[in-house]
């Protein structure tokens, strides 16, 4: 198994450099499962801003991204059952996928509750006010 930072995925996601992007695709397409990646918790999240804040993909669409980096045989993403959680919760919400996964990261630690000052989080991500 290797690692796999999130600038590979970026590259492999997107294709928008022409040297970086077809090395990224070959080295996933390597991959298998005798021989998978490893995608950390902190990539999948850093994935998330990255495509959302820097290439201005909308919430469906990283959606679509996460779902297939889960799906693949060939990758092993990191407490990927509390991704797969914390991305039905944000699709079906308002809230904000990482909201979303220190949620249910939280909640699957044994945390009865998440707190926080963000109200937003609260409303759409099941999070409880500090008050």
């Amino acid at each position: 198994m290797i690692g796999l930072d999130t600038n590979v995925l970026v590259r492999y996601i997107m294709q928008d450099d022409p040297k970086q992007s077809i090395m990224a695709t070959q080295l996933i397409e390597s991959l298998d499962v005798d021989g998978p990646g490893f995608v950390t918790l902190a990539s999948i999240i850093e994935l998330y801003w990255v495509l959302t804040s820097c290439y201005k993909l909308n919430a469906e669409q990283v959606n679509q991204a996460l779902m297939v980096l889960l799906q693949a045989k060939q990758i092993v993403v990191d407490r990927a059952d509390q991704v797969l959680r914390a991305l039905r919760v944000f699709e079906n919400s308002k809230a904000d996928f990482a909201d979303c996964l220190i949620e249910r990261i939280s909640a699957s630690a044994g945390c009865t509750q998440t707190m926080t000052f963000d109200v937003g989080a609260t409303k759409h991500a099941g999070m409880t006010l500090v008050i």
